[in-house]
């Protein structure tokens, strides 16, 4: 009786560690055995842009360019910012290692004034999932 007690305990222990591993944890296992190498690494060459002083009203973008640094390719999986105003553009293909890409940021200054910080956060399927992008912008008054 209480070696059926002991060998259920252990079954369940076994199956309820691997529930726990994280699914960054598989997406980056995967990649890595998928491509028989480092999983992708996404580097930018800035993660900070100041648009210095715009008009209210005004739209402005910034183009952030990043290059995959990793050994298999990149997928960014979403991007979203911090606000309304703030609009993330950016290409779904995978981007191979070694190769180039970017996020486009829009901020539509209508309705805004003074200093504006602005932050748009990328999902990707490298190891560090989550990526910050900051925007700054000074709105003058017409």
């Amino acid at each position: 009786m209480w070696y059926r007690l002991f060998y259920l305990i252990g079954i369940f222990s076994v199956v309820a560690a691997g529930c726990l591993k994280s699914g960054s944890d598989r997406n980056a296992e995967k990649n890595s055995e998928d491509q028989g190498g480092a999983p992708p690494e996404i580097t930018f060459e800035q993660v900070y842009y100041d648009f210095g002083s715009i008009k209210q009203g005004e739209k402005v973008s910034y183009s952030f360019q990043f290059e995959n640094t990793g050994g298999s390719p990149l997928i960014i999986e979403d991007a979203y910012a911090s606000c309304g105003c703030t609009v993330p553009e950016y290409d779904t293909t995978p981007i191979q290692p070694g190769k180039k890409g970017h996020i486009e940021v829009i901020f539509d200054s209508a309705g805004r004034r003074g200093n504006q910080y602005k932050t748009v956060i990328l999902k990707t399927n490298s190891p560090d999932n989550k990526h910050r992008l900051t925007i700054k912008a000074s709105v003058l008054m017409n």
